[in-house]
């Protein structure tokens, strides 16, 4: 049978060599995403089959709609870590840069024994990078390369990984969505995934908080751009007027994108700190909104990436448009020739 990443998967046989005997500690990024969750479960609960001590290690808490797949899998917040020297090879997975876990955990596994990531905006920031872009989803590497390597993939570790892909594709909907996605998937229902019970807790357990969110947030856009931009914008004290946190954003920047016209949708989280993060979503790659996201310290994917800054200027949101529209400009003038 074919493989589905050669050369990652011998690399990936590689570092666990190189790693018997040590404990584990595997990072996800900071407000943590299905592809997050579930490549940490899936990692943790191979490499404890294969003899590995392991704990999980999150610098915000595990989403709500996400604590399914955990299990008895073992957790730890960042304060948790630093308070014990506990000798640990970190293994960061789906995280684009190395401060995405968090600049304290950055500080405290300043040398990755490996990264396993799937962003377009990652160089390598650990001594094994097993990265690729082309990838859909951090969850799609690791099921390639467990099954590449023959190792035991357990219901739970099957959930996990198919979850990942399931949220990191769109439901099987984006333009990352390969025939790959679709035979590992089908292989982890094989191995125990259940897409019904991923689908529930994923999509159906919406709060009423969450609706209010969104109300609100739909009430905002702004065309911008001609049309081609839809810009979404969240206010500061929002979570707390409408009893919701920061996860119950995920998804609403899909709500701009979708809208007939428009190419690239963007949602503005305003904070209470003065901070700003925001999120890009674009309908093809070609309009590169990582490029457009590095503009301001950000980045991601081609289809989908985000930025922090720290504190926002009032000159941030003309900033961004006019940025989608330089980017816009260019995916014409090349469209062209």
């Amino acid at each position: 049978m074919e493989k589905f990443y050669p050369k990652l998967s011998a690399e990936f046989a590689q570092l666990l060599a190189t790693l018997a005997g040590r404990k584990i500690a595997v990072l996800g990024h900071s407000r943590p995403d299905g592809d997050c969750i579930g490549s940490q479960v899936a990692l943790a609960r191979v490499l404890e089959a294969r003899g590995f001590d392991v704990v999980c290690v999150n610098a915000d808490p595990i989403p709500r709609r996400l604590q399914f797949l955990v299990g008895e899998m073992k957790f730890l917040r960042t304060d948790a870590v630093l308070a014990t020297n506990e000798d640990r090879a970190a293994i960061f997975v789906d995280c684009a840069d190395h401060a995405r876990a968090g600049e304290r955990l950055k500080q405290r596994f300043p040398r990755p024994a490996a990264v396993i990531d799937h962003h377009l905006s990652n160089i390598g920031y650990a001594e094994k990078n097993l990265v690729d872009s082309d990838s859909a989803a951090t969850c799609e590497i690791l099921a390639g390369i467990f099954f590449d390597n023959g190792f035991p993939v357990d219901a739970q570790a099957a959930q996990a990984l198919f979850t990942g892909i399931l949220t990191d594709t769109g439901q099987f909907r984006f333009n990352s969505t390969s025939r790959r996605c679709f035979l590992l998937a089908g292989e982890l229902v094989a191995r125990g995934a259940q897409p019904s019970q991923a689908g529930y807790e994923l999509y159906e357990r919406e709060t009423v908080g969450k609706m209010r969110l969104l109300q609100h947030f739909l009430t905002s856009l702004k065309m911008e751009c001609g049309g081609r931009v839809c810009i979404g914008s969240l206010a500061p004290g929002i979570f707390e007027e409408t009893g919701t946190s920061a996860e119950d954003t995920e998804g609403l920047v899909d709500y701009a994108r979708c809208i007939e016209g428009v190419d690239v949708g963007a949602l503005i989280e305003q904070k209470t700190d003065g901070s700003v993060k925001a999120s890009l979503r674009a309908k093809l790659p070609a309009f590169r909104v990582d490029l457009v996201a590095a503009q301001f310290n950000g980045g991601g994917h081609a289809c989908a990436a985000g930025l922090n800054l720290k504190s926002c200027a009032d000159d941030f949101y003309p900033r961004l448009v006019a940025a989608m529209a330089a980017r816009l400009t260019v995916v014409d003038e090349a469209r062209k020739t």
